[in-house]
Formats: C-alpha cells, structure tokens, sequence
C-alpha cells in the first residue's frame, strides 16, 4: 500500500511541478497582502490595485459602475418610446408587416388576436435634448440632459432567465463570468477593505422573477471575483460577525493558523482556489471594519435623504440600496450591481406599473444627481435598465384597468450616465408601433464592448483561457459605439 508520500507524488503532473515551481514569489507576495497593517489608507495605487498586467490598455474615463438593473423587463413603450400613432390604432390588430412572424412566448402563442395597446399615460418632452419621457418618470424627466437614453437595444433571448443570463455575462446559457467578476479579474480593487463587486437585490410591491446568485458568480474565473451579496438588517454580509463568546483577538489567531494550514496546502496541492480562500478569509477579518462603516447612515443629511426619497431610510428598499450604492463608489468598490424585481408586468399595467416607477424613479436619478454634486460622477458610470421590453400589443384580453404586455426582445430601452457617456443624448430609433428597431440597432455584446472602453479596456484584450480557448465576456461579437461615447 502507498503511503501519504506516495500518493502526493502520484498527484504531482507536469503542469503541478511547473505550477509549484513558481510558488516562491507567489507565496511570498501573499503572505505581504496577508500580513499587511489594517490601519494603512484602504485605497491601493495603481500597481497594487490587484489587476492583471497591463490594464487598463488606455485611459480611463470611468474607474467604477454602478449597474441599476431593472429584472423583469420596464415598458419602453410607457416609459420612454412615445408612439403618439398608437392612440390612432388603439385595440386594432397589430398589421403583420410589423410584427414579421416573431416568435411568441407561452403565454400568447395562442391568441388569436394581437390588439394593439396605447400607453394610458402621458409623454412630455424634457431638457435641451427634448427627450420623450413618461410621466411616470417625473424625476428621471429632470436628468435626460445628464443621460444617454438607448431606445435601440435588443436581444436574442424572450425568456426571462436566459435574456438576464446573457446581460450579466453576455452569453444565454448559464456559466460564464459575471460583468461585475471581469472587471474585479482584470481591474482589480480601488479599497482593499472591501469586495471589488458587491450586489444588493429589492423589490417593490411585486416581487416578481426569481434571481440566482450565478447572475454575479465568477464562472470559470477563480470564485475570489464573485460578488459579494450585501442584505439588508444588522448583518449585510453573511457570517462576518464573530460568534458569542469568540473576540477579535481569537478570530486573528484562529485565521492565522487557519491560514499556515491552507499555505502548506496549496504548497503540495498547487490548487488556486486555496490562494482564494485564504484571501475571503483575510478579506472578511478587514470587513469586519470597514462593512459596519459602510453601512451606518448615521452621517448622512437631511438633505441627502429627501434628495433620495423616505424610503431611503429603510434598509433593503431600492432607494436605500442606491444610497449604499454612492456609499460604496465613494469608498473605491470596483461594480456595484442592484437587482430590483417587479418590472414583469402581464397584467394590470394601469395599477403596477405606476407603484414599480414610483419604487425606483427617484431614487435612481437622486444617485446620478448625488454622484454629480459630489464629484464621483465623471468617473463613476452609472447604468440602468432590463433584460427586454414589452410588446405593444396586448396580453390576453384588452380593457382600460388590467391589460398587460408580452416580453418583447426586438426592441427596449436603457440608459447610461457618468465616466465616458454622451449626456443628453437620444441614441436609436424604432418604427411606430415601438416594435423593430429602424435606426442605430444597439445589441448587448455593443454595450458590453461600449461600457468596457469607458473602463479603459479593449473588450478583445480582456480574456481568459478555460477548457483550451480564451473567452471574453463579448465572446466573439461585439463592436464599440462611439456615438454613445463622450
């Protein structure tokens, strides 16, 4: 029979040998990060900031983004796609020149009519850029000469979980990294006391489609630069408050031996993932600090909290997760990704889609608005927007208090402000009926590739080999827009 030894030196393959054979400065260098003082200034300069060589390939006009995504697909054709033509054709039959054979979900593959239906509410036009807003949207209305509104967007998925599957990670099956985790990979952290990406979910009154922590996963990327899941209540972060009974002093002798056991580990196993455990454990002791830090809004003004709403006040809601939001930009968190449920709107449009804008417009323009005052906006890129839109025809039978919309891929709307974004400008256009797109078609491998350059990173250059090829988050596709540019 083989002892330990033996069976040790069975495991060891060619790629081990040359793998442990760079251990010595390697390990070396994270004992440094370990060991390091906590008392020392958390924001890292540029050659420690944890990154890969060689980033960002050019100048940067954002340094981090905060990506307000909006799960269940907003109305574009309520919200900001004014189709003053519907109010003509109201419940007549969507022409078949229009909708060209799409293909159609469960729930309305079996209807025999397509009536179309108007938007109920009222379009006015806003700023220098007379961009159409909703009045749903009275305190995004006030901000459109500070954003760039994408009416051109499309997708390939009409389902839900795929389509938000393929805006994280660019790609329909679930699996690959995360936006939030490629940035943490190749750009690193601005604040070693805290994740490089942190995510925050919420809803309003509905709670509508399920999320799944694998939209902020890591993928095939080592699991340090998954997102880290702030909750709402006393503990945000799971497990990082030490147990009764058990000091502080306890927990940095537990994770100093705790560590040495994990170092002679990955000296025999050369196993990566051990690099990263050591890391979270030695990342939670700093977060013990600096989270309680974070959190505490104690600091904050009276006029802060009007500018974001009284729901600000409560933690967990939408407005209080966007205030967090500027409090994390502040202290150099890489992405910062809020997750609100509740847009998936089928039925009863006149009722929910009100109380969902209500939720979440003015919170959302308060932290563009807050940003800007506070000097983070310029390099602080602040996205927000759905997995699709909603078609203009009606779901199930039409009338004036419960109708609803279908997801509608072909064509939405999104939005953009902050570090390397074009203010005030209406980017795309669709045909009357808000159904195709006719002008500046905006698919989401171009956003991934747009947002990427805004960060200084060539979407090309960013890769990383899994399974024999290098993958990128625009996996193959993908092309800069730099109309939408500033």
């Amino acid at each position: 029979m083989f002892d330990r030894q033996d069976d040790l030196a069975l495991q060891l393959t060619r790629r081990r040998f040359f793998g442990r054979s760079a251990l010595g400065v390697g390990t070396a260098a994270l004992a440094s990060l370990l060991r390091s003082d906590l008392s020392a200034a958390p924001v890292l300069d540029a050659a420690e900031h944890g990154g890969l060589p060689g980033l960002p390939h050019f100048a940067p006009k954002a340094k981090r983004v905060i990506y307000l995504f909006q799960s269940g697909g907003p109305a574009q054709i309520d919200l900001f796609d004014y189709k003053p033509l519907l109010e003509k054709v109201h419940n007549q039959d969507l022409p078949d020149s229009i909708r060209k054979g799409q293909r159609l979900t469960g729930m309305t593959a079996s209807q025999t009519r397509f009536p179309v239906a108007a938007s109920q509410f009222q379009f006015q036009q806003h700023g220098q850029s007379g961009a159409w807003v909703s009045e749903l949207l009275p305190h995004t209305a006030k901000i459109v000469d500070k954003i760039a509104l994408l009416r051109s967007m499309h997708t390939e998925a009409i389902n839900h979980d795929p389509a938000i599957t393929f805006l994280q990670t660019g790609h329909q099956l679930a699996g690959r990294p995360s936006i939030g985790s490629w940035l943490a990979y190749g750009l690193g952290s601005e604040n070693k006391n805290l994740p490089a990406f942190v995510v925050m979910t919420s809803y309003g009154k509905a709670k509508g489609q399920p999320l799944y922590s694998r939209l902020w996963g890591s993928g095939f990327l080592p699991t340090r630069y998954a997102g880290v899941k702030f909750r709402s209540g006393q503990d945000p972060v799971l497990y990082l408050n030490n147990p009764e009974g058990f000091s502080q002093e306890d927990r940095r002798g537990f994770l100093d031996d705790l560590g040495e056991l994990n170092r002679m580990r990955y000296e025999e196993m050369a196993d990566p993932e051990i690099e990263t455990r050591i890391a979270q454990y030695e990342m939670a002791y700093r977060m013990q600090s600096s989270v309680p830090d974070l959190t505490d809004l104690s600091d904050e003004s009276e006029e802060t909290f009007e500018l974001y709403g009284e729901e600000s006040r409560k933690p967990g809601t939408y407005a209080a997760n966007c205030l967090l939001a500027r409090r994390l930009a502040e202290r150099g968190v890489r992405f910062v990704q809020l997750f609100h449920r509740g847009w998936d709107t089928h039925g009863s449009i006149p009722k929910r889609l009100p109380e969902q804008c209500q939720d979440t417009d003015q919170a959302s323009a308060a932290l563009v608005l807050d940003l800007e005052r506070r000097g983070l906006l310029e390099d602080t890129l602040v996205v927000w927007g759905g997995e699709f839109g909603r078609t203009v025809y009606c779901q199930g039978k039409l009338t004036e208090e419960t109708y609803g919309r279908d997801h509608h891929p072909r064509c939405f709307t999104m939005w953009a402000a902050g570090g390397g974004i074009k203010p005030g400008l209406v980017y795309g256009e669709t045909d009357e009926y808000s159904y195709n797109i006719v002008e500046n078609p905006l698919n989401v491998h171009d956003l991934h590739a747009t947002l990427l350059d805004c960060l200084g990173i060539d979407h090309r250059r960013l890769t990383f080999k899994f399974q024999g090829r290098n993958f990128r988050l625009t996996d193959v596709h993908g092309e800069r827009v730099d109309a939408i540019l500033a």
